[in-house]
């Protein structure tokens, strides 16, 4: 979900926006890519380092006709690649816009995908959802949150949507971990794992090129979904989310060129981290003032969202889940109690 941030300190060095198919060159053999997305958030970035046999690339873009068409045309002979292969891809997390052309290829250029392990199997764990019925734990779950038949109705329609959107993993992968150092090119990149918007993900920073690829970790205009999911309903990831912001304020200097995911390349890391904290803790604090009166999870989502927003099936879900993120943290903080009714919707009120 979005957050407006028109009076931002951060500085952007880089105007120029790659189109599908062409890159922008932001630290000589480190290439800006980009690729379109099917949704309101409309591109993704991707990065391309040059390694001693070929590329490697950081995130994919998810499966479709159109990034297939731009990777061939970046691989081509006269492409941005300059006719060099890819020789290694890297997926910073499980989600289909980075992983969604990682088995493509892996495949095509015989090459090997490099994950976190709670990030590759998740995401095994998912795409094998395809083709199922939606589970009954799911539809309680969203039923307790005060969904209507008709919104459950959507969410039944939409289940197993995440596997139409990623090419066949690879069977097999090889582990990023914290802190682990990786040579590409001659130079050294470390692993820094976040959570919080995903189990484990792996942002990479090079103190040599002073630059952090992040990921989904940090954005400079949005903030990344920090949500609760059926399969772990009792889940706390804002804490995960706070404790990783910590971690890269300690761990990557403030001078640093971050290349996110989604916007553009930007200078004020610890600013925007901030940000990020005050976002995070001021919308905990606007549930406490909602739950004067006991609510449901739907109720909240009405009066912190805009009904544009949330009128969309993929922005009701991913409000739910953020939502219910926010009250698990506070419920486990004992500031806010929850009781079932009868029908099983769950009410939240302050302690």
């Amino acid at each position: 979900m979005t957050i407006s941030n028109s009076d931002s300190p951060l500085s952007y060095p880089f105007p120029e926006l790659p189109t599908p198919g062409h890159s922008v060159e932001v630290r000589p053999g480190l290439l800006w890519l980009r690729m379109p997305l099917p949704f309101s958030l409309d591109h993704i970035n991707l990065w391309a380092l040059a390694d001693d046999n070929g590329w490697t690339v950081v995130d994919t873009g998810i499966e479709s006709t159109e990034v297939t068409a731009a990777w061939q045309t970046l691989t081509a002979p006269t492409g941005a690649f300059a006719g060099r292969g890819i020789s290694r891809v890297i997926a910073t997390h499980m989600h289909p816009d980075h992983v969604g052309m990682a088995g493509w290829l892996t495949q095509h250029f015989d090459c090997a995908l490099w994950m976190t392990r709670q990030e590759y199997l998740s995401c095994r764990v998912m795409a094998a959802d395809t083709g199922r019925k939606a589970p009954a734990a799911g539809v309680d779950f969203y039923r307790r949150a005060g969904w209507s038949d008709t919104d459950l109705d959507h969410y039944r329609r939409r289940f197993g949507d995440f596997g139409r959107m990623i090419h066949p993993l690879p069977d097999s992968y090889l582990r990023l971990r914290d802190r682990q150092m990786l040579q590409i090119g001659g130079i050294e990149w470390e692993v820094i794992v976040g959570r919080g918007h995903s189990p484990e993900h792996a942002c990479l920073y090079c103190r040599e090129l002073d630059v952090l690829i992040s990921g989904d970790q940090v954005l400079p205009r949005i903030s990344s979904n920090t949500s609760v999911y059926p399969s772990e309903p009792d889940a706390d990831p804002i804490e995960d989310w706070l404790e990783s912001i910590d971690r890269l304020k300690q761990r990557v200097p403030d001078t640093t060129l971050v290349l996110p995911a989604h916007n553009e390349p930007f200078i004020g890391l610890h600013s925007r981290l901030e940000q990020l904290r005050s976002s995070t803790l001021k919308g905990s604090i606007r549930i406490r003032q909602l739950l004067a009166e006991p609510m449901r999870v739907i109720d909240l989502v009405r009066s912190l969202y805009r009904p544009a927003t949330v009128a969309q099936e993929m922005n009701l879900n991913l409000a739910t889940g953020e939502t219910i993120a926010q009250l698990n943290r506070l419920v486990r903080r004992r500031e806010v109690a929850v009781v079932s009714e009868n029908d099983d919707v769950a009410w939240y009120r302050n302690v």
